[in-house]
């Protein structure tokens, strides 16, 4: 037997037992007469003690230890003389009768400890050592509790797991697909499914109803800290809803998930906001509601001064970042440079100050005089010893980098606590989105999301004012899922691909078994896939998913410890009639 119980087991009501256990060794301290052994595994550390009057042959196995060897023990639980509160094993120690070597170890590549001094790229070569630390380890249980709470909550609500494939036909929206050539078709090829989107689709005109899956996706695009090549979705679809039905039923998902996994408890219902509400405040369709400093408009009151910058702007607005009106220049100009990063891409700042004597002070003083920054104030909700910081130019993108500035000021005052969360839905999406390099609408979700019922008129007149039947869970401004009720009548569907610009030759090629699937009676049906990784990152405390991932990629795509993506061999690629091509 290679264990009576497991590293993190044992208690006070053991003392005096006989046990064994079996792990690694932690680390070694030799302190003359005594010897110290923290041994781990899985489910903790137990310190394991040899006095000076063991036998010789004992003495020589355990001198001959190192760091993370794989040893079993067999030893009598004692109360420990010097208790440790911070392990749940601190109150016992085993007193070494028998030790065997299971397996040596060479050196690791960093310390295996919760501080660690393994970089990112070294410990994820040696990721099968990484998972050894508790953080990593954790992690993936956090995500293990994750999976197993939607599952339970899903199964109590009716909800069926069904798996869709893996092999299947590529399609042109969306981001680009990992594709994978057929042997035995040479030239064609199949596709890795960046979503079950017509599948669940399917699975509701099939009667299923209510489906599931916790499934693996595929999406070759350009990578960051909340992003990999392969990544998990909570796949979710009903019959039958409309969508208070599906916000109220994963609403309560949400609920359960965070307070039996975190201790959490949210209201119900969650807050909503328009697509159109959030751009406008927050300058982000994911705002972050965890505090205020909301997006001012300062169009109507700031131009019209004979200052060019603001007079020849589209929109003029601002936030207030509160109590900062003690911000040096020094910190001004960091803040200007930050904003004119390419990432940000405004032109410049403007500032304001209100200090606490209430007279103000800017950089536009030349132009408006102490009544007019005041009135700016007074429209801002601005008090003594605030800070004001404007911009201008073209209406959306000036938004979007109020809404990165609004980000950074949160984070240098603070208000971005992890322990708060803040969970809303964002509705009442635009349905298209015009492209002007291509000359072209895409859909903003996908082809297959409805309008709202009442904006169906639009597709003839306007359509960049149809607003999608669709809607995004944000927690702490982090996009956690997103769905839509779809499109259930085949008319209306050929009126989206004609549209998007499908002919109908093109729309029966890349999803004629959808269509056809129309003919045979499609219920209403809807529903909504969550970033399970992101989710598990959320509830963690953490930005990135690579936490939560057991085997991820590095930023460039690669899974270093495998050293993947590689080459195939000549022979390979001649089955599969693949030919390369040196870039030029």
């Amino acid at each position: 037997m290679y264990r009576t119980h497991n590293c993190g087991e044992l208690r006070s009501k053991n003392i005096g037992q006989s046990i064994t256990l079996s792990g690694w060794v932690q680390r070694i301290r030799n302190l003359g007469g005594m010897t110290f052994i923290d041994l781990r595994d899985r489910y903790g550390i137990t310190q394991l003690v040899a006095d000076e009057g063991i036998d010789q042959k004992l003495a020589k196995i355990i001198g001959s230890l190192g760091r993370e060897y794989v040893i079993t023990c067999n030893g009598i639980v004692l109360e420990r003389t010097s208790m440790n509160s911070k392990i749940l094993t601190g109150d016992i120690e085993v007193q070494i009768q028998q030790i065997k070597i299971l397996n040596q170890s060479e050196l690791p590549p960093f310390t295996i400890e919760d501080e660690t001094d393994g970089g990112d790229e070294l410990r994820m070569k040696y990721r099968y050592l990484d998972i050894r630390r508790n953080p990593v380890r954790n992690s993936l249980l956090l995500r293990h509790k994750v999976a197993q709470t939607i599952r339970k909550y899903l199964d109590s609500q009716d909800f069926i797991e069904i798996e869709t494939p893996f092999l299947i036909k590529s399609t042109p929206e969306g981001a680009r697909d990992f594709v994978v050539p057929s042997r035995m078709h040479a030239g064609e090829f199949y596709a890795l499914p960046q979503s079950p989107q017509t599948f669940k689709q399917l699975l509701m005109i099939a009667g299923m109803d209510k489906y599931f899956q916790i499934v693996k996706c595929f999406r070759d695009e350009d990578l960051r800290a909340d992003r990999q090549p392969e990544f998990t979705q909570i796949d979710c679809e009903m019959s039958f809803v409309e969508q208070d039905d599906v916000l109220k039923t994963f609403e309560g998902m949400i609920t359960s998930l965070f307070s039996e996994v975190a201790d959490v408890n949210f209201k119900q219902p969650f807050q909503r906001m328009t697509y159109n509400d959030a751009m406008a405040l927050y300058g982000s369709d994911k705002p972050d509601v965890r505090f205020e400093m909301c997006i001012r408009n300062l169009t109507a009151i700031a131009k019209g001064k004979g200052f060019g910058i603001f007079d020849n702007a589209d929109y003029i607005g601002g936030i207030v970042a509160t109590g900062c009106a003690n911000y040096s220049r020094k910190q001004l100009d960091e803040l200007t440079k930050f904003v004119q990063r390419p990432q940000v891409g405004a032109k410049g700042l403007i500032w304001i100050k209100i200090d606490s004597n209430g007279d103000v002070k800017s950089s536009v003083d030349k132009f408006y005089s102490s009544d007019d920054l005041l009135a700016w104030g007074e429209h801002m909700n601005a008090q003594k010893d605030d800070l004001m910081l404007v911009m201008a130019g073209e209406n959306e993108p000036t938004h979007e980098a109020l809404g990165v500035l609004r980000l950074e000021m949160a984070d240098r005052l603070n208000l971005r606590d992890r322990g708060t969360f803040a969970p809303l839905w964002v509705v009442d999406f635009p349905l298209l989105e015009w492209d002007e390099e291509t000359e072209r609408f895409y859909a903003k979700h996908h082809p297959f999301t409805s309008p709202v019922s009442t904006d169906i008129h639009l597709f003839d007149s306007d359509p960049v004012a149809i607003r999608a039947n669709a809607y995004d869970l944000v927690i702490n401004g982090v996009e956690i899922g997103g769905g839509s009720i779809r499109i259930s009548d085949r008319e209306l569907q050929h009126k989206m691909f004609k549209v998007l610009g499908f002919t109908e030759a093109e729309a029966e090629e890349q999803f004629g078994f959808l269509l056809n699937a129309f003919k045979y009676g499609a219920p209403p049906h809807g529903g909504v896939a969550f970033g399970f990784d992101r989710l598990c990152a959320v509830i963690g405390g953490t930005d990135s998913i690579r936490d939560y991932i057991a085997f991820p990629k590095n930023n460039a795509g690669r899974d270093v410890m495998i050293n993947t993506p590689s080459m195939l061999s000549q022979v390979q690629l001649n089955e599969l009639s693949i030919e390369i091509k040196s870039k030029k």
